[in-house]
């Protein structure tokens, strides 16, 4: 009920903040929504990627060298945008400034990526990575559930999907430390176990770095039999 309470409230104070008249962000053009049609064009064109990571590949590659070595737990991940400018401020501003507004411009941004809405449209679940209690207190709102909220309505489902300890603070950290930290850290409802047996999901979350995260996260799926997992970012980083 309180995490309920907490989403509820910001996605009502982010859809008010959005109907207010405003400068672009980045251009800083009036009046205008967060992002403009002409940044959003010029910062957000479509990239070849990577179909297991999102990373960017070249022309005609499918699959980048490492998800060929060794193939992360999601079947498939879609990203808008890369991670930088001016995405890297705005992703600030809305996950670490607590500024909710930001939701729905982001939203459309990952909503308007290739193949986005076929993979929305096939989906039977889309779940937020969520966070941990003490995290979600501390910030306010989970920034993934009202992106997936903003993408695909009353689709969304944030009790499935569950994350019942707090790890540490991922940003920072190499891979493989960011791996033994989400050990064991996500866990699917026990009691609702079999609403993903053999079932299409959407995992969503705002940045994609290493992977281990959403890598965490879908391990638990499939242990619980998920059948496909699609995670989707609006951002991913460069590999270090």
């Amino acid at each position: 009920m309180f995490y309920k309470m907490l989403t509820g409230a910001s996605g009502r104070i982010g859809a008010l903040i959005d109907q207010l008249p405003s400068q672009c962000a980045v251009c800083h053009a009036w009046p205008a929504r967060r992002v403009c049609d002409g940044c959003a064009a010029r910062f957000a064109q479509p990239r070849t990627r990577c179909a297991r990571c999102a990373l960017p590949v070249p022309e005609g590659v499918s699959q980048c060298g490492a998800c060929l070595r060794e193939p992360p737990r999601v079947d498939a991940c879609l990203a808008a945008v890369d991670y930088g400018y001016p995405w890297a401020g705005a992703m600030a501003e809305f996950k670490f400034r607590g500024d909710p507004g930001w939701a729905s411009a982001l939203a459309t941004l990952l909503r308007s990526a290739p193949w986005v809405e076929p993979a929305l449209e096939s989906a039977d679940l889309v779940l937020p990575v969520p966070l941990s209690r003490e995290r979600l207190q501390e910030r306010g709102f989970n920034q993934a559930a009202l992106l997936a909220r903003h993408i695909a309505g009353p689709r969304v489902d944030t009790a499935l999907l569950l994350r019942p300890r707090a790890t540490e603070a991922q940003s920072g950290l190499p891979r493989s430390q960011r791996l033994r930290n989400l050990l064991g850290a996500f866990a699917v409802e026990p009691t609702r176990a079999a609403a993903v047996q053999g079932r299409r999901i959407v995992l969503v979350d705002d940045v994609m770095t290493t992977g281990a995260t959403l890598n965490a996260a879908a391990h638990a799926l499939r242990e619980a039999g998920a059948a496909h997992i699609t995670a989707m970012v609006v951002a991913r980083t460069e590999p270090d």
